[in-house]
């Protein structure tokens, strides 16, 4: 493993962004993480690549040791902060990989910039109408078509949110490691030290519900998505496309996966079977040789 460099720089628009940077050469992979998350999740994938890209993994604003004066209303103020990011650091042509709301992130920026995009990786993505959120019945299930809209609304959400705003709160590391096993680490499961080094990466996050809120209007689709209707920019999308999508993903259905290869024909989908919403954990060696085959070197 070769020496992960963990810099920051300040952009044009006041807020400063952490970064990991790893790796030599001239083709270059940026790394986009996704919700609840930050650039340390990407470890075990750097280590993994970094012999063969130069490799630069973000904190987005609001995560990590990022700041956060400007709250964020849309997935796109993170596209706007990652183009200053690269005119920053002077990076003019990338492949860009996002995992999750990171992927939806990297549309965004693919679609907004597509000059700067060499290639697109698409992780256990959010989809392109965005990830619904619903009010809930008495017992606690979602209730279909009845969507949560405000930041007010999803703040009170008594099962995905405001359990989680508690835990950010009393630091309870217990209850995240808790979640993460019910719902993403279902399959396997980082070893102790990693672990605990990712639950305190996790409890830096001070922007849970205006990601949220982000999401949920989130809709580069031509249609209404229930809340938002569609600015039609995923036809702007012209770099080549991977999308990497578990079958086992209890996160992001692999229905989502399957609709963004359907909005973007020459998208390329592959099933990571018996996968969940981390490939980092479940099968990290398929997901690099994928990624790897994909970009080329």
């Amino acid at each position: 493993m070769n020496q992960v460099s963990l810099k920051s720089v300040t952009l044009s628009n006041g807020e400063t962004l952490a970064y990991r940077e790893a790796g030599e050469g001239t083709n270059i992979l940026l790394l986009v993480h996704g919700n609840m998350t930050s650039s340390k999740h990407w470890d075990v994938l750097i280590d993994k690549l970094e012999k063969d890209y130069k490799i630069y993994a973000v904190d987005l604003r609001g995560f990590g040791e990022s700041t956060y004066y400007n709250e964020i209303t849309s997935l796109k103020d993170f596209s706007e902060d990652l183009l200053l990011f690269a005119d920053a650091l002077g990076l003019c042509k990338f492949s860009i990989a996002g995992w999750s709301t990171g992927g939806g992130i990297s549309m965004q920026f693919a679609a907004d910039y597509p000059d700067y995009v060499q290639n697109l990786i698409l992780i256990e993505s959010v989809g392109v109408k965005g990830y619904p959120m619903f009010k809930k019945d008495e017992m606690g299930q979602p209730i279909p078509g009845q969507f949560l809209t405000t930041k007010e609304e999803i703040a009170a959400d008594p099962v995905q949110v405001f359990p989680v705003l508690q835990a950010l709160k009393n630091r309870d590391r217990n209850f995240y490691r808790a979640l993460w096993n019910l719902v993403i680490y279902t399959h396997k499961q980082p070893e102790h030290q990693k672990y605990e080094e990712y639950i305190d990466d996790m409890l830096t996050q001070r922007n849970l519900v205006d990601v949220d809120y982000a999401l949920v209007h989130f809709n580069i689709t031509d249609e209404y998505n229930g809340v938002t209707q569609g600015n039609g920019s995923v036809t702007k999308i012209q770099s080549p496309t991977l999308i990497l999508q578990g079958d086992r993903d209890y996160v992001v259905p692999q229905k989502m996966g399957e609709e963004i290869a359907n909005y973007i024909p020459h998208a390329k989908l592959v099933i990571l079977e018996n996968t969940g919403h981390s490939p980092l954990v479940d099968c990290l060696d398929e997901l690099t040789d994928q990624m790897r085959n994909f970009i080329g070197k």
